[in-house]
């Protein structure tokens, strides 16, 4: 395996990557790695590499090159997430509604509050979805890639961006949802690539949404497979968190490659 730092075109600006590739020559398939909402971490570069190792050319974009990098800092995020678990019930279910609560904060930390409430709007997630067609075109552009076998698959926030991305991408060959978001379901008519979800029996606020995917999929003649793991929570493939299960994800990891076979 070997691996390098490189440089692509999104949607109208330039983004950073991570590139792992496997030591054997000839084509291969190849598979765009979305992060989660902390951004291209150590974990996500070595989930690149273990799927290099498997045989495929793996891209990780960094979603957040340029401004977003300094307001989404790890610190940042986590105390943006503590805001929102105690924030009133009703701002949580709608973060739009944030305003006051934010105008009665410091400055420094209203912004970062602000930017990731930006992160987590539909329009945002929206757009870098759009971002990540250029990871498409990238990859169909190497040499070393099999332009026909270009997939994606995204953790979390990135699990959701894989979704939405395969209701714009004509050119995307498969598409893997760990826990992420459904694409809007009017869309769903759209994708072309074969898709699979994997979630955590105990990350209700996302799993309670796969039954309206799974029959609207079905509905519109798409291929869709997904299973839930009971008892395990969000984010349960990540083992740099607490949330790790490590049966569910070995065995996660197992679907991935039979369904990329």
């Amino acid at each position: 395996m070997k691996a390098r730092e490189v440089e692509l075109q999104g949607e109208g600006r330039a983004i950073e990557g991570y590139l792992a590739e496997p030591e054997a020559p000839g084509t291969h398939p190849s598979l765009i790695v979305v992060h989660e909402i902390w951004g291209l971490d150590d974990h996500i570069r070595d989930v690149a590499r273990r799927f290099a190792d498997a045989g495929f050319v793996a891209l990780a974009p960094d979603l957040y090159t340029g401004t977003w990098r300094e307001a989404m800092q790890p610190d940042r995020i986590m105390a943006g997430m503590k805001f929102l678990r105690e924030a009133p019930p009703e701002v949580q279910r709608d973060p739009s509604t944030l305003g006051p609560l934010l105008d009665a904060r410091p400055p420094e930390e209203a912004s970062a509050l602000r930017t990731l409430m930006r992160v987590m709007t539909p329009g945002q997630r929206a757009s870098f979805a759009q971002d990540l067609r250029g990871a498409v075109r990238f990859l169909r552009g190497l040499p070393q890639v099999d332009a026909g076998r270009v997939a994606c698959l995204g953790f979390c926030m990135g699990g959701g961006i894989t979704a939405q991305l395969s209701t714009i991408e004509p050119d995307l060959w498969a598409a893997v949802i760990f826990y992420g978001e459904n694409p809007p379901i009017d869309h769903v008519g759209e994708i072309r690539a074969k898709v699979l979800g994997l979630y955590g029996g105990d990350d209700v606020r996302i799993t309670a949404n796969v039954p309206e995917f799974a029959d609207a999929m079905a509905a519109a003649g798409k291929r869709f497979s997904h299973h839930v793991y009971a008892g395990a929570p969000h984010a349960f493939f990540n083992d740099t968190r607490p949330s790790y299960r490590p049966e569910a994800a070995a065995d996660a990891m197992r679907r991935v490659l039979e369904f990329l076979d």
